[in-house]
């Protein structure tokens, strides 16, 4: 799954600080952007390797696996502090584990039916649609458009040929990344360092966990599974939210945001390299298709934030 994913806890002061600290015309900029690139590729490959183990232990069991060990990682590294959080803090960090366990449970469960990159490109349409609401701009409905017609390439004018439960799950997995968004945020606020995603990766795996027992039962313990497993969650959540936290320090939101536009071009590159998974030629126009629309609406917001306020 694309986890997307904006980590909790450089949020709120990321655009602040990256501003003043490097600029993307700089040539220290290529640090921070090597950094989000180099894990966007981990999240990707991360999850052609979880397609890969599901014949082993389900979609349900590597998502447990992936949760579980993520969280054991995250509460041993940051070691984040249970005392002295009022019950809004609470409610915040549930929130945002509920979000992160449903998004990576429906994702997984996207591409046990359907090609890694057609995957993600219909979960992107998630960020894409909170992005296009939020700015409440005409122009914003090109963006759409244009990502509707890449849904439409897609499935090929009626997702005739693709497993309509797989884009069910797909959709419902970018609903659940646009409330991971907002969470984020709100758990970054609220939460010092990675804290906030300790605790919410807790929960999420503390979700997940009876209903991976229930699906995969023993498989879960065997030796090999869990070595799998670990992999799938140092590739798809614990490496690549280092790097984003590191690449934060310097890197401009925006620029970090349509870096993450490209998640359905690596999610295809993973896809075909790992698993074979070749696409049509309507298929790879889709994912430009959406690819355009998320960066179209990112600059959209970005010039909007820009743009001078005059005084009546």
């Amino acid at each position: 799954m694309s986890t997307v994913n904006t980590p909790s806890a450089p949020s709120g002061s990321s655009a602040t600080t990256s501003g003043s600290s490097g600029t993307p015309g700089r040539p220290g900029s290529l640090g921070p952007v090597g950094l989000v690139l180099a894990g966007g590729v981990s999240v990707q490959f991360g999850g052609a390797l979880a397609v890969a183990l599901m014949p082993r232990a389900g979609a349900l069991g590597v998502v447990t696996l992936r949760l579980v060990v993520s969280a054991v990682i995250l509460l041993l590294f940051c070691r984040p502090r249970l005392r002295g959080h009022s019950r809004a803090d609470w409610g915040t960090v549930i929130a945002f584990g509920i979000a992160v366990g449903s998004m990576n449970s429906l994702f997984y469960e996207a591409v046990a039916r359907i090609p890694l990159g057609p995957a993600v490109t219909l979960e992107v349409l998630g960020p894409l649609a909170l992005s296009v609401v939020s700015s409440r701009r005409l122009v914003n409905v090109v963006w759409a458009a244009l990502a509707l017609g890449g849904v439409f390439l897609l499935g090929g004018g009626g997702f005739g040929g693709v497993d309509p439960a797989g884009v069910g799950f797909a959709l419902g997995a970018g609903v659940m990344w646009a409330a991971y968004i907002v969470f984020s945020a709100r758990t970054g606020r609220r939460f010092p360092q990675a804290d906030g995603l300790a605790l919410a990766m807790t929960v999420a795996a503390l979700l997940v966990l009876p209903l991976g027992v229930a699906s995969s039962g023993e498989r879960l313990l065997d030796p090999a599974t869990l070595g799998l497993g670990a992999a799938v969650a140092v590739l798809s959540s614990v490496l690549p939210y280092t790097l984003e936290l590191l690449a934060l320090r310097n890197l401009p939101a925006a620029t970090f945001a349509i870096l993450m536009s490209l998640d359905p071009a690596l999610a295809a590159a993973a896809g075909f390299l790992i698993l074979g998974q070749a696409l049509s030629a309507p298929e790879i126009a889709a994912i430009v298709l959406v690819i355009a629309a998320s960066i179209g609406a990112v600059r959209t917001q970005v010039g909007r934030a820009k743009a001078p306020v005059l005084d009546a």
